[in-house]
């Protein structure tokens, strides 16, 4: 089976990053707090302008990027996966934008390096953007997408099964391919029985 797999929200947990650090920007500048976690954006779940959800990212992306911890048996299920002959394809739409000028064109080899250093093996490598990632799974005959932004799950579930990481922000995501996994373990009991015929996603 050939495996495409995200990294924010998927490996990391990018909901969590993304209130920690938000609410310390938001204290340390005298922003009010206000948060809704049913919303994606920064701008919409802190109710930011883009110039503070420009500073924000241009504050903490670099360390999010290179610092981060995978979410809680990532690298071992995703060995595991390896091991029983499926492939692994990551599939991030990460870009330059809110790196600091001095990294600046070095996305790819930071994200690399990071899936390196916490032992995240993988069989390809694919950078694109949010509007191609269907095309890149089709291109690459992927059987499933695990995803957890809310539009890309929309999308790519037209035509790829789906297992959409649970997070606030895409609860009320569901339909025809998806299905909804809330760990890594839960990932693998997941594939396993699609594998066997034992778990129908419609």
């Amino acid at each position: 089976m050939n495996i495409g797999i995200d990294i924010d929200g998927v490996l990391i947990d990018l909901e969590r990053t993304t209130i920690d650090c938000g609410t310390k920007m938001c204290v340390e500048k005298n922003i009010p707090i206000k948060i809704d976690l049913s919303k994606y954006w920064e701008t919409e779940k802190f109710n930011w302008t883009q110039e503070q959800d420009n500073e924000f990212w241009n504050e903490y992306l670099f360390t999010y990027v290179v610092e981060s911890q995978t979410r809680a048996f990532a690298p071992q299920i995703i060995n595991k996966l390896q091991q029983e002959e499926n492939k692994i394809y990551i599939i991030t739409a990460r870009n330059e934008e809110g790196l600091p000028p001095k990294y600046y064109g070095q996305m790819q080899e930071l994200t690399k390096k990071w899936l390196e250093k916490n032992n995240i093996k993988y069989d390809k490598i694919i950078f694109t953007t949010d509007k191609e990632k269907l095309e890149k799974c089709i291109e690459n005959n992927i059987d499933i997408m695990i995803e957890d932004s809310p539009k890309n799950i929309q999308n790519i579930s037209t035509k790829v099964k789906v297992i959409k990481f649970d997070c606030q922000y895409n609860k009320n995501i569901s339909g025809k391919n998806i299905i909804t996994a809330y760990s890594w373990y839960h990932i693998f009991d997941i594939i396993n029985k699609i594998k066997k015929g034992d778990y129908d996603i419609k």
